[in-house]
Parts: structure tokens; C-alpha cells; sequence
């Protein structure tokens, strides 16, 4: 099979992510959670600058979390359609993502490149930068992420091969550790064609690393 010809897309916006009201009495137990770590860290929860912080950091690790609540197979699933006579690389690239690591809950943060070929279905472009937003939306690892996005995306489409490559930078590396300011971590799944095929592997690597 040749490899076929590409078609690149740019990443569409991402959505707006309003975070869902939410009642104190929803998040009492973080909230005395973060009062007992500002208090071991030595700080006084009571003073003027710290008297709402565990309110804050409670509603902003509910946002930070909030894909646990969501189902990505329900995100990408209303918007299937067939397709039978396009059978040509679809690439999303740049999608920009913010997620928590899971060994000491820091941010990493960078961005994802996504890219299918389709069979007999396409997915409306809006639906990848969301499936990548409900993946990152939880504690994660970098390896884990990719590989997540890559799999719903095959097992939801049924495509000839799916690819994605995303590039971040770790907190975690740069706050603490080895403390490396400059490090940025890559990590790739290649499934399908994607992985069988080197000259499509290397059209997704060239349409990921061209000129933006």
C-alpha cells in the first residue's frame, strides 16, 4: 500500500472550559485536606492571605480532575460519521494540554499532534483537542496519555492506523529532581499503518515538525 497523500489540518480552538458550579459542602473534605498541609508545612490557615486558600486549591483540583467525570468513548461518539471515499491522513496538530503528573502531582504541560487514516469513518475535527482534554484532565503520565488517545481513537473508528506524538515539559524535572529547566519530554504510539508503514511515519513526523 502506498502511503497516502496528506491532507493537514490545523488544530481547531480549543473549547471553552468554564469549570461546573460547584457548593462548598462539595469539596469540605480537600478543603480540611489542604488546611491540615498548609498547617504540617508550617503556615497559619487562619491569616488573612490563607483564610480561603484550601476553598481555592479544593475547586481548582476539581477542575484540574474534572476528566474522571468524563467519558471520552461518549465525547468522540457524537460525532462519527461515515465516510467511505476519503482515505487520506487526517493530522491535528498543536493541541495545546495542561495535566497533573501522577508521582508528585505537578503540572506537565506541552502539546499533543493527533493523526488517523480513515476507513469508513471520520470524526468531527472539534472531538480530538476534547478527547485529548479528557485524558489530560486527570492524573497522568506522559506514556500513558499518548497511548490513550491512540487507542480510543482506533477502537472507536475502526481506521487504517492512528498516530500521535506529543511533546511536554515536566514540573516535576524543573522544580525539583534533577532540576533541568531545558528538558522536554517526547513520546509517541504509532498503531496501524502508522506503525507498519515508515513512509507514513515519517509524513506525520514531517507535517508535526513543519513550519507552523
Amino acid at each position: 500500500m502506498s502511503n497516502p497523500r496528506v491532507t493537514a489540518l490545523k488544530d481547531s480552538p480549543q473549547p471553552e472550559a468554564a469549570a461546573q458550579n460547584t457548593s462548598p459542602a462539595s469539596t469540605g473534605g480537600l478543603e480540611d485536606t489542604i488546611r491540615k498541609i498548609l498547617e504540617h508545612m508550617g503556615e497559619d490557615p487562619d491569616r488573612e492571605g490563607l483564610v480561603r486558600t484550601p476553598y481555592r486549591v479544593a475547586r481548582a483540583f476539581e477542575y484540574l480532575a474534572k476528566g474522571y467525570a468524563q467519558d471520552p468513548r461518549a465525547v468522540i461518539g457524537q460525532a462519527i460519521f461515515t465516510e467511505e471515499d476519503y482515505q487520506e491522513m487526517v493530522v491535528v496538530r498543536d493541541i495545546d494540554f495542561y495535566s497533573l503528573c501522577e508521582h508528585h502531582i505537578l503540572p506537565f504541560f506541552g502539546r499533543a499532534n493527533v493523526a488517523y487514516i480513515p476507513k469508513h469513518h471520520i470524526v468531527g475535527l472539534s472531538k480530538i483537542p476534547r478527547l485529548v482534554e479528557v485524558f489530560s484532565r486527570r492524573l497522568q503520565v506522559q506514556e500513558r496519555l499518548t497511548t490513550q488517545i491512540a487507542n480510543t481513537l482506533m477502537e472507536e473508528l475502526d481506521p487504517l492506523g492512528v498516530g500521535v506524538i506529543i511533546r511536554a515539559e515536566h514540573l516535576c524535572m524543573r522544580m525539583r529532581g534533577v532540576e533541568k529547566q531545558n528538558s522536554l519530554v517526547t513520546t509517541s504510539a504509532m498503531l496501524g499503518a502508522f506503525r507498519s508503514q515508515q513512509a507514513t511515519r515519517e509524513e506525520f513526523m514531517t507535517l508535526v515538525n513543519g513550519q507552523r
